[in-house]
């Protein structure tokens, strides 16, 4: 009988809960539109891509951003003193210095310029170093062994830190092919925290953290592991990206525009493009799983 009644008030209880949900449609005001720039050049050969968007003024709306098809880019090495146009085709703007050449260039200092509806825009950043992938391992993990409870095989990145100051790395691993993004970290020295590790092997969470636990690897697939160095700078812009990717919850602060590196150079200009201008060393390995 105390079994009988617990559940009628167990019943009794959510059917009060449910009966004060009510639905709230809330209307969203548009924001304002602003110019985006996303321009990442790498030590990669062959083309290099920048995009150039407006932001969508409705939170709720779900269309791709308009291109901007218009603006005057060009990207130059400072240290080399070469100077690279950037053209626009096929919804980017492009340069091509040829299938075995790069524009990146490790140590190499790099300034853009963009100049859009009669106003001129400058961003900086330097390429740095970033270490070699010593290998990729994997193990297989039956659902019972995984913490995840999906069975399948967990790879491991092995990759050494330079010792000596701190150096800021984007990890990223695909599934079998460049198109099919896994996973992104982002490590300071191979952990979490600058001036504590230098020149170690990346820790266990980074090694790891190249599998998707909620879909391992199978037989057959292939791991491909991305390393790309980021200037502090970058790393930090990064960071504010998470931080309000992320900011949600019942002490969700308010939402703001991640703060970008184009200075408008001109006198009395009036317009903000938001977004970044960043460069990177990057390392790759694979491996299939067998």
């Amino acid at each position: 009988m105390k079994k009988i009644r617990s559940i009628i008030l167990l019943g009794l209880a959510a059917a009060a809960f449910s009966a004060c949900e009510d639905t709230i449609d809330l209307e969203v005001p548009n924001g304002k539109s602003y110019p985006v720039l996303d321009a990442w050049l790498t030590t990669e050969n062959g083309p290099q891509t920048i995009r150039f968007t407006n932001s969508v003024v409705s939170y709720t709306n779900n269309t791709p951003a308009t291109v901007i098809a218009d603006a005057t880019i060009t990207v130059e090495d400072l240290t080399a003193g070469i100077t690279y146009p950037f053209t626009f085709s096929n919804g980017a703007y492009r340069n091509d210095p040829g299938g075995d050449k790069s524009i990146g260039v490790l140590g190499h200092v790099y300034r853009l310029t963009l100049t859009y509806n009669g106003e001129t825009f400058v961003a900086t950043d330097s390429i740095k170093r970033v270490p070699q992938i010593d290998s990729i391992s994997y193990k297989y993990k039956s659902e019972e062994d995984a913490l995840s409870g999906e069975g399948g095989y967990y790879a491991d990145l092995h990759a050494t830190d330079f010792a000596g100051g701190n150096d800021y790395y984007w990890i990223r691993s695909y599934r079998n092919d460049r198109s099919t993004r896994n996973t992104d970290q982002y490590a300071i020295n191979g952990a979490f925290n600058e001036d504590v590790a230098d020149g170690w092997n990346f820790i266990d969470p980074i090694q790891e953290g190249i599998t998707d636990d909620d879909r391992p690897y199978q037989l057959g697939e292939k791991v491909i592991v991305r390393i790309a160095s980021l200037s502090k700078p970058s790393y930090y812009f990064i960071q504010q990206v998470i931080d309000q990717r992320e900011n949600f919850g019942l002490f969700a602060r308010v939402l703001e525009n991640v703060r970008p590196n184009l200075t408008n150079t001109t006198p009395n200009g009036k317009t903000k493009i938001l977004g970044w201008f960043g460069t990177s060393a990057v390392s790759f390995a694979e491996r299939t799983i067998h």
